[in-house]
């Protein structure tokens, strides 16, 4: 009888002293979202031809060569507080050169931080394809809907 006493105390000891695993099921540090409109009709989304996207000085993006969409998904770069983004479409290149400040956000324990991107501006772009463009939101701490609207 003590040896069950003794094996069940064991194992209360042992449910108890059990952490919980953490797993991150939140969204961590958003990307900047581009949506394209058609410069004739400002309210008309208008899917693009994407020959290639690059990031200046980094690596061709694969994931958008040759590609039909109506928006991309940016990754900013968090050790930098400007980065610059290539986009071919129909053998023509357009340069856009992005300023943000960076806010670090606590989320949990298991997911860590996350950057928030804050004063998000355009220093410059080039107006090869693109018509023009708005930014609808200078804050990114989402990738859910579109923070800037290029024209084309």
């Amino acid at each position: 009888m003590k040896k069950y006493i003794t094996v069940i105390i064991l194992a209360i000891i042992l449910i108890i002293s059990c952490e919980k695993d953490d797993i991150c099921l939140e969204n961590t540090t958003p990307n900047l979202v581009l949506k394209f409109y058609d410069a004739e009709n400002d309210t008309l989304v208008k899917t693009i031809l994407i020959d290639s996207l690059r990031v200046i000085n980094y690596e061709l993006l694969e994931d958008y060569t040759n590609t039909t969409m109506d928006s991309v998904s940016l990754q900013l770069d968090l050790n930098a507080y400007k980065t610059a983004y290539q986009i071919s479409s129909a053998e023509t290149s357009d340069t856009i050169y992005f300023s943000y400040d960076r806010n670090d956000v606590f989320v949990s324990r298991s997911c860590g931080y996350k950057a928030v991107f804050e004063n998000l501006t355009i220093d410059s772009i080039t107006n090869n394809w693109i018509k023009s463009y708005n930014i609808n939101n200078t804050i990114i701490d989402n990738d859910t809907t579109a923070h800037i609207n290029i024209y084309h």
